[in-house]
């Protein structure tokens, strides 16, 4: 069986309100009250939105490094592997929640709808303007404020406040990957096929498992992927096998070659050569990163 990263559990935090789906705070504040025994690269099992308002730094979603100035706002997903290095004046807005605190509020929605939540390099990362700022200040402040009062329907309105962001978000200009008006047809099935790489990447490796899990052809699959991503079925499975061999060796509590037996890689050598051609690392190179 393969060997999970510890992930942290919305339990673990406190909670003001009458759920434990739903979780707001001022940075500063919550850095204080619960970041200070989190030294490692870590994962949640909840969506996560933070809006920055003073300080600087840097943000590392996932192995990608994004700076941190007033304005900056991140999003991420469950599951994604996230570490920041803050200035001491560092301020701004957090909120997170369940992916059920969001279906029950809109039953007929899904969070995967948003470009923000279903690209596996989603737009983890947006600089507003000084416009913009306002508008999101006021969003979750105003979500802050609702959060810790006693209000009739609060969690009402705080879900169309976060759906609102959501919402303004994905309206920004932000430079994406692909063309987001293309075909809703190929759309579907990109988003089955990540779906299905995030489940089975370990023991399916080849683009004809998933083109017979989707009912096309590896032809149709390629070109689908291609015309969406400009890249190929196995650099999307290729990605995702080394963002997980990534994580594990980051997290340093198992050998290299125990990585590559529970990535299935039952050639140490193979797996090295995988890694080092997809990453220009070896391994131990990248290991000796962190």
């Amino acid at each position: 069986m393969m060997k999970k990263l510890p992930i942290l559990n919305i339990n673990d935090f406190y909670f003001e309100g009458e759920t434990n789906e739903f979780y707001a705070n001022q940075f500063s504040t919550h850095l204080s009250e619960f970041h200070t025994s989190i030294t490692k690269p870590h994962k949640h099992d909840f969506y996560l939105s933070v809006l920055f308002t003073k300080g600087c730094g840097t943000h590392d979603i996932d192995f990608n490094t994004y700076n941190i100035n007033p304005g900056s706002l991140f999003f991420m997903l469950p599951g994604q592997t996230h570490n920041w290095e803050l200035s001491n004046d560092i301020e701004g807005f957090i909120f997170f929640h369940t992916k059920s605190f969001y279906n029950l509020l809109f039953p007929n929605k899904r969070l995967d709808e948003y470009p923000t939540f279903y690209l596996r390099d989603n737009l983890k990362h947006i600089q507003l303007e000084l416009e913009e700022r306002t508008v999101y200040e006021n969003y979750f402040s105003t979500i802050l404020k609702e959060y810790r009062a006693s209000n009739l329907s609060k969690y009402r309105k705080i879900g169309l406040l976060l759906d609102l962001i959501y919402i303004d978000s994905n309206r920004l200009k932000i430079e994406t990957p692909f063309n987001l008006h293309k075909t809703n047809r190929q759309m579907l099935y990109y988003k089955n096929l990540q779906q299905l790489i995030d489940i089975h990447y370990v023991s399916l490796k080849k683009p004809k498992h998933y083109a017979d899990k989707l009912n096309i052809t590896v032809k149709h699959l390629n070109k689908i992927v291609k015309t969406l991503l400009n890249k190929s079925t196995s650099e999307l499975i290729n990605e995702r096998i080394i963002l997980e061999a990534k994580r594990m060796i980051s997290h340093g509590e198992l050998t290299i070659k125990e990585i590559a037996f529970q990535l299935e890689y039952e050639d140490y050598s193979y797996f090295s050569r995988f890694f080092k051609k997809n990453t220009g690392l070896t391994p131990f190179e990248f290991s000796n990163q962190f």
